[in-house]
């Protein structure tokens, strides 16, 4: 433990710690003079160390945190990481490959933008480039409901059946 033991510590490690020993002073694992004198060595306490050295003879929890583990080098995907991205472990990779199998399209994928493009032109060159920006916002955002939409009932519809 020696890095970590070396970490300064703060108000909440040292309150985390004396709460602790509470609890044990009240499980009848200390006695007030034993009490007294920890709490009193908590609050001058500067490291992770002086607190471990204060609570080793002391069942969990002792109020310090757990020490953390050291993370494999030769594993890429940690589960977090996987679930958060699409990886391995994410509810919607089966789905998700199942589906791109399956609609795999080939030219442009936002087949609304030549009309998005068209109505700002029109509307630029005739009423001004506001209006058409405007114009143009509300279709993008008309297209994104729709597409939405139709994902939701897709991903339904795909579980329902599983």
């Amino acid at each position: 433990m020696g890095r970590q033991d070396e970490i300064r510590v703060g108000d909440a490690e040292r309150d985390a710690v004396m709460l602790a020993l509470h609890d044990h002073f009240a499980a009848g694992r200390l006695d007030r003079g034993e009490l007294d004198e920890r709490l009193d060595t908590v609050l001058s306490a500067k490291t992770r160390g002086d607190l471990r050295a204060l609570v080793r003879d002391l069942p969990a929890p002792t109020g310090l945190a757990e020490p953390e583990k050291a993370v494999k080098d030769d594993v890429p995907w940690q589960q977090g990481a996987a679930v958060m991205f699409g990886g391995p472990g994410h509810p919607m990779s089966r789905h998700h490959h199942h589906m791109r199998r399956h609609h795999h399209r080939h030219g442009p994928h936002f087949k609304a933008f030549p009309l998005m493009l068209a109505v700002f032109l029109v509307l630029a060159f005739t009423v001004g480039p506001g209006a058409g920006l405007l114009a143009v916002l509300q279709i993008a955002l008309a297209v994104w409901v729709i597409r939405a939409v139709v994902l939701a009932v897709g991903v339904r519809r795909s579980r329902t059946r599983a």
